[in-house]
């Protein structure tokens, strides 16, 4: 993305699958919102309408795929996977390929690769940590004559581009802001490694955005939810600690009226004036625990709000920001808004990855009985019950089988909270809900 932004042309980035940390990275660099692509969250008709809609008056899109070119929801369809993307989208794959320690064997996994879907179209691969020059001559000549796709470089192994990680994946771009510096390095190095040229002259051949208007649809689903009426004003938590959001679920929600007012749970004093809702994202609570339990006034203001019958949306890191504490690894307390009295426990492993599906038992914030929805859950915390109290739940969740459902989604006055982070593209319902649970609200108030 960097090269290509410096050879001037527009860039329009997206993601394949549910992570919010890439997106992040994709934006900071391009400066332009990157999008969630989702073979199994989403609809067809979404994904390529979401394609269109963001491929329009730019001059090239790149899309950075998910894990393994067909890895997604299980191992025996390509649902969700970046293969399944590309051929929904009609777009051609450069193949990443990790090439330490390997040489002629590169050669057997690229034509593997490249015989597994017959369908794909490749514009190339790519080798990484490639170890010298004469290294990625060995593989080129292993290539000769046994694969199709062109090699397109070898990036060589580099420390000095090396990302910092932790637990949910790279660290941020709000806790590690990609310098300049960085990024012109980013571009030096395909510059320097990759035949850009030959990849451009590939793909601008073709005209994919005319080859994607194409691409045959339904018309897409449209909200059942009737939203007309006053404009709300929504709170969304955003900062270092609840930064994971899906952008079309932000945008979603200003199309059925809301006004998005963010503001920091971490470093402000109060809430934003005259709220109707407030949206709490996930992201990373545990690592700002103490500065969120010192800011009792926003805490306090949180809890009185909920207590009002105000409606609040919680997920994952702001599902906990919800509870009444939050443990640390070496099981430090820390108190936070209670507005369930659950206390989260952090784990040094990981507690529960994966796709979910939930029904909506009842009419609530967010949707009306019967509703389904789907999302996605990564989480190293798990929630403890206090004092054995009873607490509502409105969420059937299913999982990969189908048939290990579980009670989840937790529901006390108009305060909803989940492990789940809920794509509201998947039922567009979703967000006209939340929008005129805020608007009834507000005229109760």
């Amino acid at each position: 993305m960097a090269a290509l932004i410096r050879r001037g042309l527009k860039v329009a980035p997206f993601k394949v699958g549910p992570d919010f940390i890439d997106p992040g990275h994709h934006t900071k660099i391009t400066g332009i919102p990157s999008r969630n692509l989702d073979g199994w969250m989403l609809s067809r008709t979404y994904n390529s309408d979401c394609f269109k809609k963001h491929l329009l008056k730019m001059d090239i899109a790149v899309v950075e795929g998910v894990m393994g070119l067909f890895d997604g929801y299980d191992g025996k369809t390509e649902a969700g996977s970046t293969a399944q993307m590309a051929k929904w989208l009609g777009l051609p794959v450069i193949l990443a390929v990790n090439a330490k320690s390997m040489a002629r064997s590169a050669a057997a996994l690229v034509s593997g690769f490249e015989q597994f879907d017959k369908d794909l179209t490749f514009a190339g691969v790519v080798f990484n940590n490639i170890g010298s020059k004469r290294h990625l001559e060995f593989i080129k000549e292993a290539l000769d004559g046994n694969v199709k796709m062109p090699c397109l470089g070898g990036i060589p192994h580099s420390n000095d581009i090396i990302m910092p990680e932790r637990h949910l994946g790279l660290v941020t771009s709000l806790d590690n802001p990609l310098s300049d510096e960085y990024i012109n390095k980013l571009a030096d190095i395909i510059e320097e490694n990759m035949n850009l040229n030959a990849l451009l002259d590939s793909i601008l051949d073709i005209d994919i955005l005319e080859k994607v208007q194409q691409i045959p649809g339904r018309s897409p689903v449209r909200s059942s939810v009737r939203s007309s009426g006053a404009q709300v004003r929504i709170g969304v938590a955003m900062d270092n600690a609840f930064c994971f959001y899906y952008q079309d679920n932000l945008e979603m929600l200003e199309n059925k009226g809301a006004q998005l007012v963010y503001f920091s749970p971490v470093k402000d004093d109060t809430l934003p004036e005259n709220l109707d809702g407030i949206y709490f994202g996930g992201g990373y609570p545990e690592l700002f625990a103490k500065q969120l339990s010192e800011n009792l006034n926003m805490r306090t203001q949180i809890k009185k709000a909920s207590g009002k019958g105000m409606p609040v949306y919680g997920e994952c890191g702001g599902f906990m920001y919800l509870c009444s504490i939050i443990c640390d690894l070496k099981g430090n307390p820390y108190p936070m808004t209670n507005c369930f009295p659950f206390t989260v426990n952090m784990f040094p492993k990981l507690k529960s990855l994966g796709y979910r599906e939930i029904t909506l038992d009842q009419n609530i914030i967010t949707g009306k009985q019967g509703n389904k929805i789907r999302g996605h859950e990564f989480r190293y915390s798990d929630i403890k019950l206090e004092n054995q109290k009873k607490i509502n739940t409105v969420y059937k969740v299913f999982a990969k089988t189908k048939i290990n459902k579980s009670d989840e989604g937790y529901l006390i006055n108009n305060t909803l909270g989940s492990y789940i982070h809920l794509h509201f593209g998947s039922n567009p319902d979703t967000a006209a809900y939340f929008v005129e649970s805020c608007r009834n609200y507000k005229k109760e108030k």
